[in-house]
């Protein structure tokens, strides 16, 4: 009987500790992994995985951090420029939270490159790169966890906001200086001022009705073409489908666009523009009818070619666009 008892007591106590031994034991594996990436973090600010170690620090528990990774193709072979853009932005973004004040463990950036992790993007069924994915650390990732890369863009102003939607976590971005901005606007002022100097003799130029018309047209081009919402956003140049390897350079939704299409829309805009400019010096200008006639004709081209693509990309932008003009 004394036996019995014993046994049992004894079965009793494993059976109270054994609850108490699984939550040190979690608390000591808990404490390794944030060691780990820790020592990983104060190396590189965004953290290199593969396979194994996204199996370990982001899938299994236990995890008290949330973890920033951007699954990317950034190999040559695979040509993802959109890659490269975007792995610079986001490489500014975690410096900004790797050397702040308020760096804590409390979330993580890493990077899962295709070619050294395909078995991830398998493993979470992804078929494009650049792709943006929170994970928290309780639960599992949600749809805004996602990050909308086509409306948002990947400034890293744009990733910041984001970030502190999903962690609560404000990173103050801080960015290397630039000074190709600055040399080139001193290089382009000591032209003028050399120009001027060489000319001091005869400033004429600077009252000439065409140069100021030609240079308020120009910059009424680059801002209706939609440059300062690329400066703002920092869309991508294009996009190009890694399945198909297709490279789209018209965003399909009338909230975003792409880099390339600015140029498109700057380019068509400008055609428009000297289309209308020939049509009305062919009908004040002295020279001869022939010429004239040229100029005219030229001008309807112009104005019928590029405004008929013009409304081509507006009805591709704005699905049910009610007006088309020749080819649209």
């Amino acid at each position: 009987m004394f036996e019995k008892l014993c046994v049992w007591l004894f079965v009793l106590v494993l059976f109270y500790n054994e609850p108490a031994h699984a939550q040190k034991k979690k608390e000591t594996l808990l404490s390794e992994k944030v060691t780990q990436m820790m020592e990983w973090a104060s190396k590189r600010s965004v953290i290199r995985m593969n396979g194994d170690k996204f199996r370990r620090f982001v899938k299994a528990p236990p995890r008290n951090y949330s973890m920033v990774i951007m699954f990317t193709a950034l190999q040559p072979q695979r040509q993802c420029g959109v890659c490269r853009q975007a792995d610079e932005e986001f490489q500014v973004l975690a410096n900004s939270w790797r050397y702040s004040s308020a760096f804590t463990n409390k979330v993580f950036f890493a990077s899962v490159d295709f070619d050294e992790g395909s078995d991830v993007f398998q493993m979470l069924n992804m078929n494009s790169a650049p792709t943006f994915l929170h994970f928290p650390s309780k639960g599992k990732p949600r749809r805004s966890d996602t990050y909308e890369l086509q409306v948002r863009g990947f400034a890293a102003e744009q990733l910041a906001r984001w970030v502190a939607d999903r962690t609560d976590v404000q990173i103050r971005v801080i960015r290397p200086p630039n000074y190709a901005g600055p040399l080139l606007l001193g290089f382009l002022l000591a032209v003028i001022g050399g120009l001027a100097y060489l000319r001091r003799h005869n400033l004429e130029f600077l009252f000439n009705k065409n140069v100021w018309a030609f240079s308020a047209l120009c910059f009424v081009l680059i801002m209706t073409s939609g440059q300062m919402w690329n400066h703002i956003r920092g869309p991508p140049y294009a996009h190009k489908n890694p399945s198909t390897g297709q490279v789209s350079y018209i965003h399909g939704s009338s909230q975003a666009q792409f880099v390339a299409e600015t140029h498109i829309v700057l380019l068509f805009n400008a055609a428009v523009t000297m289309g209308i400019v020939l049509l009305c010096e062919a009908a004040t200008s002295d020279m001869d009818i022939g010429k004239r006639k040229i100029m005219c004709v030229a001008g309807i081209g112009l104005v019928m070619l590029f405004f008929s693509w013009l409304l081509s990309i507006f009805r591709a932008k704005y699905h049910g666009y009610p007006y088309s003009f020749l080819m649209s």
